[in-house]
């Protein structure tokens, strides 16, 4: 687990996710306020189950204080292909920097595991998002419906050698 600050000054601690944390991850998904209104049938059905944690480098963050309390924001780093597949912010989080934290982490993550780059298809709301956090647009992604009608920003992070 390690231990950062986020930009609000809390200390937050990272740390992978296991087993127990499937539940809270769906429930952070299918309640997010991004998902509200025309976007919410794209994680109305979503499950985050012990399965993908064990398939995938997912990792969580939590109060330092209280690293087995409540998940304030994850991601979902896929290896082959390299692909952030998820990154939530609790609603409540948002704006504490919590967000580029788990995006750091999971770029060092990713120049761990060899990785020089790694695709984001980004949800439309969180498109500004990505700019702030240094991903590069790459192209669009386009509308597959039925769960998912719309087309999507798709872009890229960088993984530099250290």
């Amino acid at each position: 687990m390690s231990a950062r600050t986020s930009p609000a000054g809390r200390p937050i601690a990272i740390r992978r996710a296991v087993a127990r944390d499937a539940k809270r991850l769906t429930r952070l998904v299918r309640g997010s306020g991004a998902y509200r209104g025309q976007y919410a049938g794209a994680v109305a059905g979503y499950r985050v189950g012990p399965d993908y944690l064990e398939a995938h480098r997912v990792f969580v963050a939590v109060g330092a204080d209280d690293p087995g309390g409540p998940v304030l924001g994850f991601y979902s780093l896929v290896l082959a292909p390299p692909e952030l597949d998820l990154l939530f912010v609790a609603d409540e989080a948002q704006g504490r920097g919590i967000g580029r934290l788990l995006v750091a982490h999971m770029r060092s993550e990713a120049r761990a595991a060899g990785l020089d780059r790694v695709r984001v298809v980004s949800h439309l709301p969180a498109e500004g998002f990505y700019h702030r956090v240094g991903a590069v647009r790459t192209g669009t992604a386009l509308a597959n419906p039925p769960a998912v009608p719309w087309d999507r920003p798709e872009f890229e992070f960088r993984i530099p050698p250290e």
